[in-house]
């Protein structure tokens, strides 16, 4: 449901509106130093305020409540809450009866017999990506060997970003983008046949991430157009360093120690300054609906360091569970 991992195993919990948000970490080796500044950089990538993202800004201040002991991991479960504190619920109060198109309203409605907090999108809403970047954190402690990053290389199918970001703002529409994630210097033998393949573990949770509509591994759909010849990289070294890399480093599930890389499509914000149509689930007719509020014009824009940190936690969890195998 809201959990994931073996070994390092996660849970978030929270709503956009709520009290506040966060994640429980169990599986976090102990003697890890850790303190609330470790944490800043990524969140700060994270927050809104620039153009294109909503003008609600949280302060996004990690609040270690257990785990943690004189600066080091305890190696009990390692809770991280974040508090809510610039809301404001009333811009929802519609949504109740009117699910706004694209969005998890309707569905939230019907799979949680309308008891749902709908404030801001509550348990599905993108303020809870906070937890997973908080996760991404402690995964990139247990895996210092490893260095990882991630881009917006296109949004709304220009590679130009600030141009596509000025035209949806002019057309009070939204956009999505396509996000680029590398990781690089990563063991040779990471990673299992099948179901615990470093694909699979990676896309369960790329699939996590609200607005995640796809995922492709090195090459991608465009290995579907090429020969074996050209899709094949050549092996140039005994250490595995390959002439190409159309696999991103992956062989069989398993990490070849080349670089690791994929691409995530995020798909454009539901809520949008235009009028929609909608069925009023009171009156039970179609009717236009009107969103206000502060929304992302892309969310993609904020999606960079988490996709970063999902990379990083399944790296972690992968490679205890090799420590845990050797």
């Amino acid at each position: 449901m809201n959990s994931f991992g073996r070994i390092f195993r996660m849970e978030i919990f929270g709503e956009s509106h709520g009290e506040g948000c966060g994640v429980l970490l169990d599986g976090v080796p102990p003697g890890i130093p850790i303190t609330v500044e470790d944490f800043l950089p990524d969140l700060k990538r994270r927050q809104a305020g620039a153009k294109g993202t909503t003008p609600r800004v949280e302060k996004d201040i990690p609040h270690l409540k257990s785990g943690v002991f004189n600066g080091f991991t305890t190696g009990a479960p390692l809770l991280i809450f974040f508090e809510n504190n610039n809301t404001r619920s009333k811009d929802y109060s519609n949504l109740v009866r009117q699910p706004r198109p694209g969005h998890s309203d309707f569905v939230a409605h019907k799979k949680y017999k309308g008891f749902q907090d709908y404030r801001g999108g509550g348990h599905f809403s993108g303020r809870l990506t906070l937890a997973l970047v908080a996760a991404g954190v402690i995964a990139k402690k247990i895996t210092p060997e490893i260095t990882y990053g991630a881009q917006l290389i296109e949004a709304g199918g220009n590679s130009n970003i600030e141009e596509a970001i000025n035209g949806a703002i002019e057309s009070k529409n939204s956009i999505g983008g396509i996000i680029e994630s590398r990781a690089s210097n990563i063991p040779i033998g990471i990673g299992e046949p099948f179901f615990d393949s470093v694909e699979s573990i990676v896309a369960h949770l790329v699939f996590a991430i609200p607005a995640t509509k796809g995922v492709e591994f090195g090459s991608g759909f465009q290995a579907a157009k090429m020969t074996g010849i050209e899709h094949n990289d050549n092996f140039i070294d005994e250490k595995g360093t390959t002439e190409t890399n159309n696999a991103a480093g992956i062989n069989g599930g398993i990490t070849n120690g080349n670089d690791f890389f994929f691409r995530v499509a995020i798909k454009p914000t539901s809520s949008v300054h235009q009028t929609q149509k909608t069925m009023n689930l009171a009156s039970g007719e179609v009717e236009d609906l009107m969103i206000v509020g502060r929304h992302d014009v892309c969310i993609a824009l904020r999606a960079p360091v988490v996709v970063e940190a999902i990379t990083a936690i399944a790296f972690a969890e992968l490679s205890l569970i090799r420590e845990i195998n050797k």
